[in-house]
């Protein structure tokens, strides 16, 4: 805040409005299959829309600079930094988030896969990792480990050394192979 603005505040004894703040624009996400509606800020982030307004909280919110890709979601079946995106310019976009792998008590193969191989630790990144991959193994269903590492290199770990994450991917893609055939 500008310390003008600050200054006029504490002269008025109230908080200044801006038209930002006041201003509501609507908007229809579909959101792991279900349209979810709201009216939203212009200046929200798909990533406050996801987990503020949705209430899915999987995605997380990591560097607030779209380096460490915590936030990764697929947008219209890309993955995407949910950081770097509003949430109006999301309306009418299809958005999966990590919740969107859920199947009941069951893992999906490429969470499996991430157990199988500990690819996980602290599990802040998880969710960007496994969205990433998602959309890796949805555009390239039998990646070698350059395509791999190009698909996973919007994000940062900083527990498994990343090994053990190739691993569960290419081991995920070779399940995802032999289901298919």
């Amino acid at each position: 805040m500008s310390s003008r603005r600050a200054v006029r505040e504490r002269l008025l004894g109230r908080r200044i409005n801006t038209m930002a703040e006041t201003m509501k624009i609507p908007v229809s996400i579909t959101l792991n299959g279900s349209i979810v509606r709201a009216d939203v800020e212009p200046r929200m982030l798909l990533v406050e829309f996801i987990r503020e307004v949705a209430g899915q909280t999987g995605t997380h919110i990591g560097c607030d600079t779209s380096y460490c890709g915590a936030c990764t979601v697929l947008v219209n079946g890309r993955p995407a930094k949910s950081c770097t995106l509003l949430a109006v310019q999301a309306d009418g976009w299809s958005v999966n988030t990590v919740e969107s792998l859920e199947s009941g008590d069951t893992l999906n193969v490429l969470q499996q896969c991430f157990a199988d191989k500990h690819a996980l630790q602290c599990g802040f990144c998880t969710p960007g990792f496994l969205m990433a991959a998602t959309g890796l193994l949805e555009q390239n269903p039998d990646p070698d480990d350059k395509a791999i590492r190009k698909g996973l290199g919007g994000n940062v770990c900083r527990c498994t050394g990343y090994l053990p994450i190739i691993e569960a991917v290419r081991s995920a893609a070779v399940v995802i192979k032999e289901r298919r055939s």
